[in-house]
C-alpha cells in the first residue's frame, strides 16, 4: 500500500461532507459513518471498489446503541435489571438488523462508569458500579460480535467522571480510582475479543484520551494485549488542537 493508501484506510467520513466523493471515488475511504439501508450501502460499495485500486470495501459505522430497527430501553434501564442476558439479547436482535441494512460496526457499547446524574450522557451505560458495568459490557460484546456486527466499547476512558458533570469537560484522576471503578468494563470488554475501542474527548489529569500514551500504550496493548484497533470520537483527533497537542489537523 502506498502512503496515501494507508491514510485513506485510515479515514473516516460522512456523506455530506465535500471530501467524501473524491475520497470514495479514488479509493481513499476506510470507512462511513451514519449511512445504512442495504440499497445504499451497496451502491456505494459498489462505487468504492471501482475506485480502489486494491478493492478493499468500505466499513458501514453507526450508532446502534439500544437497537437498530426494534428499540429497546436504554442501557441504563437495561442495567437496571442486574440481567446481562437481556443486554446480550438486545444487541443480539439489533446486530441481526443492523447487518441486513448493511452495517458492519456498531460504536457500542458505552461502557462508562458515570457517578454524576448531571452528566448528560449517563442514560447511555449501565451506571455507578463497575461490576455491573463489566458483565454488561461483556455481555454486549458478546450479543453484537456473534450475530456479526463489529463492537466498539467507548469513551476510552473515564469519560463519565467529566468534572461538574459537563460533558467534554476535563478529568483529574487518581490511577487507583482509574483502575479500580472507570477501566474494569474496558477490561473486560476487551477479554470479551471486542474488535474496536473508541477515545474519549476528555483529558486525563491533563492529557487529552485521543493523545494519551499511558491509556492507548501503556495499559491497552502492553497490559491488556487487545490487537483491535482504536477509533477517535467525533473529530477528537481535530480538537487535539485545542488541547494545545497537535499544531493543526495535518
Amino acid at each position: 500500500m502506498t502512503l496515501e493508501e494507508k491514510l485513506g484506510q485510515l479515514t473516516q467520513l460522512v456523506k455530506d461532507q465535500p471530501e467524501f466523493p473524491p475520497a470514495l471515488q479514488q479509493g481513499l475511504l476506510g470507512s462511513i459513518l451514519n449511512d445504512g439501508g442495504a440499497a445504499q450501502t451497496n451502491e456505494i460499495q459498489r462505487s468504492a471498489l471501482a475506485g480502489s485500486r486494491l478493492k478493499i470495501p468500505l466499513l458501514y459505522g453507526y450508532d446502534v446503541i439500544h437497537g437498530y430497527r426494534t428499540i429497546f430501553p436504554i442501557p441504563l434501564a437495561i442495567a437496571s435489571s442486574w440481567d446481562p442476558q437481556l443486554a446480550e439479547l438486545s444487541a443480539r436482535v439489533a446486530a441481526r438488523e443492523a447487518r441486513a441494512a448493511g452495517i458492519r460496526w456498531t460504536f457500542a457499547p458505552m461502557v462508562d462508569i458515570a457517578r454524576d446524574a448531571r452528566w448528560g450522557r449517563i442514560a447511555e451505560g449501565a451506571g455507578e458500579d463497575p461490576l455491573l458495568g463489566s458483565f454488561m459490557a461483556a455481555a454486549y460484546v458478546r450479543g453484537f460480535q456473534e450475530n456479526g456486527l463489529l463492537a466498539c466499547a467507548k469513551h476510552y476512558a473515564a469519560y463519565g467522571a467529566a468534572e461538574a458533570g459537563r460533558d467534554y469537560n476535563s478529568v483529574e484522576m487518581s490511577e487507583r480510582t482509574l483502575r479500580e471503578v472507570y477501566l474494569p468494563p474496558f477490561h473486560s470488554a476487551v477479554k470479551a475479543g471486542v474488535a474496536t475501542l473508541m477515545s474519549a474527548f476528555e483529558s486525563i489529569n491533563g492529557i487529552p484520551a485521543t493523545a494519551n500514551r499511558h491509556l492507548l500504550d501503556d495499559i491497552l496493548r502492553r497490559e491488556w494485549k487487545f490487537n483491535g484497533f482504536v477509533v477517535c470520537d467525533w473529530d477528537a483527533v481535530g480538537e487535539l488542537i485545542n488541547h494545545g497537542v497537535a499544531g493543526s489537523k495535518y
